[in-house]
């Protein structure tokens, strides 16, 4: 599927999905979330697929939400647009396939909450982040309100979201927002030998580990090990399974298949 705001390049069974808007910074229109939702669909979609790399041309991540779009908004416009990037961030967030975030360059406001969408994310020591929507009267309409505190605590979490402060690589990775931080040049060989090691392990195991970590979240602490049980159960009654444990007792690596 062609795309007007991104580019998707497959490799290896590794998507590398671009926001390429370089001239606004990447920038966040409604037509390029809608582009968004397209591509991790197909992703998902596509058995050819095994884990997606997102990142942006140029010298942006994704460097915040079309402003130009956001002045005029009426309320209704307004609730409907952030329902709209809260679905589609939703869909990266809950992919059973692996999403990295490779943050090339400046990742605020929608760019910050792209990449708390994915599972993981590296960042060059270039990347700066933030959340400065209360910059402009606004807060974040993507998910940022919710996400942020779950990954680096309340308390910072506030911080960052009311006084709207850009903080580097070296403080997003002290805090726990990002995973990594390498430099610049390194950055994709980074990513793409993480996904490489991710992609030799069992592509079952991978979905499931997502999915009890996003849904047990929301749970008690009981209710979550209950859960993690019925996916060790689900697990253990696949050919990979038996293939995994069996290449392990063999001394060889695995081949795993999905079933």
């Amino acid at each position: 599927m062609p795309f007007k705001f991104l580019t998707l390049e497959v490799a290896d069974r590794v998507a590398t999905l671009t926001v390429n808007r370089p001239e606004k910074l990447n920038a966040l229109n409604d037509a390029t979330i809608a582009e968004l939702g397209q591509a991790i669909d197909q992703i998902r979609d596509d058995d050819s697929i095994g884990g997606a790399i997102v990142t942006g041309a140029g010298r942006a991540f994704v460097a915040g939400a079309d402003i130009s779009e956001l002045s005029s908004q009426t309320p209704v416009l307004a609730k409907a647009r952030a329902r709209a990037g809260q679905d589609v961030f939703r869909r990266f967030e809950t992919s059973p396939k692996p999403v990295i975030a490779a943050v090339n360059g400046f990742a605020l406001g929608g760019g910050c909450e792209l990449a708390m969408a994915c599972h993981i994310r590296i960042a060059s020591e270039a990347a700066k982040f933030g959340q400065p929507e209360s910059k402009l009267g606004l807060l974040p309409g993507y998910g940022g309100t919710q996400r942020l505190p779950r990954l680096v605590g309340k308390g910072r979490a506030i911080q960052l979201l009311i006084t709207g402060e850009m903080i580097d690589a070296a403080e997003a990775f002290r805090i726990g927002l990002v995973n990594r931080v390498v430099p610049a040049d390194h950055l994709m060989n980074e990513v793409r030998n993480t996904m490489r090691a991710i992609l030799a392990n069992g592509p079952l195991a991978i979905a499931l580990c997502i999915e009890a970590i996003d849904r047990g979240l929301e749970m008690s602490l009981e209710e979550g090990f209950i859960l993690e049980a019925n996916h060790f159960g689900l697990l253990a009654a696949t050919a990979d399974m038996r293939e995994g444990t069996s290449a392990f007792i063999e001394k060889r690596a695995p081949a795993f298949k999905g079933k």
